[in-house]
């Protein structure tokens, strides 16, 4: 039980920065965002252990953060091809006489 929690909370906060970083306004609600983070950091840990050794015998909190990193870049990836497959985005312009 405690494994699932750790995926939904890791696949929220990996979808919010994906989100945060893709331009323009995604319509997703939160299921989609965890769903995205998800893909994006198994996306990003596949990519990962293909180009860097992978360390199971000792793992080290310090040596996190690159799993975060292709987690998040995973999550771009993973958006961006959502975005061009359904073309949901929609871009967010600011004009200063509308309110």
């Amino acid at each position: 039980m405690l494994s699932l929690l750790s995926w939904i909370v890791t696949g929220l906060i990996v979808g919010l920065i994906a989100r945060a970083i893709v331009p323009g306004k995604q319509s997703l609600g939160m299921v989609m965002t965890i769903a995205l983070g998800v893909v994006g950091a198994c996306v990003g840990g596949l990519i990962s252990s293909a180009i860097w050794p992978t360390w199971t015998d000792t793992p080290d909190v310090n040596r996190m953060w690159p799993g975060w990193m292709m987690s998040i870049a995973g999550g771009v990836l993973v958006l961006w091809g959502y975005v061009a497959a359904t073309g949901t985005t929609r871009d967010v312009t600011y004009s200063p006489n509308s309110r």
